[in-house]
């Protein structure tokens, strides 16, 4: 037996499936297994709140100083090719002159 989600008006525990709909016998909410699914995945955004994809460009709205170097990433820098992460930076990219770091979406907005 698979152990279905709760029922995310009422938290009830005993939910079940009818066809393509979860249905709450104690509060009669209907919904369906995606739409949980949807809700499960946060979704990482910018610092102007567009919600970010792997492969996007982003660029960087502040001076961002790199531990460990004395090298800075100015504010401007175009990132091409972004891969989002799970973690404190959400962002693994490659900068040309720098190489391989993490990013936090905070400090970047989609270009």
């Amino acid at each position: 037996m698979s152990a279905l989600p709760p029922c995310p008006n009422c938290n009830s525990e005993y939910t079940y499936e009818d066809g393509a709909l979860l249905i709450c016998p104690e509060c009669a909410h209907e919904w369906s297994l995606e739409d949980t699914k949807a809700a499960e995945a946060p979704a990482i955004v910018d610092s102007n709140g567009t919600p970010l994809a792997d492969g996007d460009t982003v660029t960087v709205i502040k001076d961002l100083k790199i531990k460990g170097s004395s090298a800075v990433v100015k504010r401007g820098t175009k990132v091409k090719n972004i891969r989002l992460v799970d973690g404190d930076h959400d962002i693994d990219c490659k900068i040309d002159g720098i190489g391989a770091m993490g990013l936090k979406s905070e400090f970047v907005k989609k270009a």
